[in-house]
């Protein structure tokens, strides 16, 4: 079974860190951002997102945890403050070596009922084109496509 435990300000600054690069390749992999703006664009949108760090209001970032040991992390927001009963995923992550044995869907399972506790009633997310894997997890859990934005390079 996994836990999600609400991140302090040390797990912060290393998911902050790790986040921005992620973000910063997963732009740069879409073809929506060039490699050498990406790391100060990433921070940019995550410091907005952020600016009180772990303690801005309204977004709620979780340690997933299998017992003590971490394997992952979520972090779930209001989608925006005029929807305040529907959560957005802005980030989700299941560490590499602990992918594949069913602590996605586990963990997106637990971070619904977290949302229905603060008065959520609706999630939404945006997954990257290139990530099917995502894609097929979020479909397997009930998520459907309600936009998509197509592009090619000219």
């Amino acid at each position: 079974m996994l836990t999600l435990n609400l991140i302090n300000e040390k797990d912060f600054d290393e998911y902050f860190k790790q986040a921005i690069i992620g973000y910063a390749k997963e732009k740069v992999a879409s073809s929506n951002w060039t490699k050498e703006e990406a790391l100060e664009r990433a921070e940019k949108e995550f410091t907005y997102l952020l600016p009180n760090g772990e303690k801005t209001e309204n977004h709620y970032i979780y340690s997933i945890l299998k017992g003590n040991q971490k394997v992952g992390v979520i972090w779930l927001g209001q989608a925006s403050p005029q929807r305040k009963t529907e959560g957005y995923i802005y980030d989700f992550v299941i560490f590499d070596e602990f992918q594949g044995k069913g602590y996605g869907k586990e963990a997106m399972r637990e971070i619904d009922q977290k949302a229905k506790e603060i008065g959520m009633n609706r999630m939404e997310l945006h997954v990257f084109g290139h990530n099917k894997i995502a894609r097929l997890l979020y479909e397997k859990i009930g998520y459907e496509i309600t936009n998509i934005i197509m592009a090619k390079s000219i």
